[in-house]
């Protein structure tokens, strides 16, 4: 992190920089994300479609779609922009900064695995989080006054999305991440 940027988080009913909570050593985990092939994307949507269907409560289609209430939303979104399509989705950053911006400490990094996890009972819906996500992939849920962003399927082994998508344009890889420790 520069110096230039420093990001303040609530500790203990003080301010303290960021920087301080952590040593100043570097340390590399594998962390696993989801990549996007946009030259073989057709923009079908179906990773939105599968996306939102594990992520409804009946894990039916027709309820999902038709039936729910509050419905459920995809965590990912396409973006077609002819000739080119791709989908947008949480890239569970080395620094991320909608963790740092997050006010209540509803968004946290796993330090095992570098995904960036909601804990929907302390987000207060103030979409900080938002406005601090350099991606743009993280979106309110208006129904339930949180936000909502990709979490990785972290219950399967593979994230929907990927499992489905027609042409592999989404890939699950495991790649080095150099972490703060």
């Amino acid at each position: 992190m520069t110096k230039s940027y420093q990001l303040y988080k609530m500790v203990s009913g003080n301010r303290l920089p960021l920087t301080s909570l952590f040593s100043s050593g570097k340390e590399e985990i594998l962390v696993k994300r989801i990549y996007i092939n946009e030259e073989v994307c057709m923009g079908c949507r179906l990773c939105e479609v599968y996306c939102r269907l594990e992520h409804s409560p009946s894990k039916d289609l027709i309820k999902a779609f038709k039936r729910e209430i509050p419905p459920s939303s995809p965590l990912l979104r396409v973006e077609k922009r002819e000739p080119i399509s791709f989908a947008l989705s949480c890239r569970h950053c080395s620094e991320p900064y909608c963790v740092y911006a997050c006010l209540t400490g509803a968004l946290q990094r796993e330090p095992d695995s570098g995904v960036v996890t909601v804990d929907g009972e302390r987000c207060i819906g103030c979409w900080t989080c938002i406005l601090a996500c350099p991606f743009g992939v993280i979106r309110q849920e208006k129904h339930q006054g949180k936000i909502a962003k990709c979490d990785l399927c972290l219950e399967r082994d593979m994230p929907a999305c990927v499992v489905n998508c027609p042409n592999e344009a989404l890939v699950y890889a495991e790649t080095k991440d150099n972490v703060l420790v």
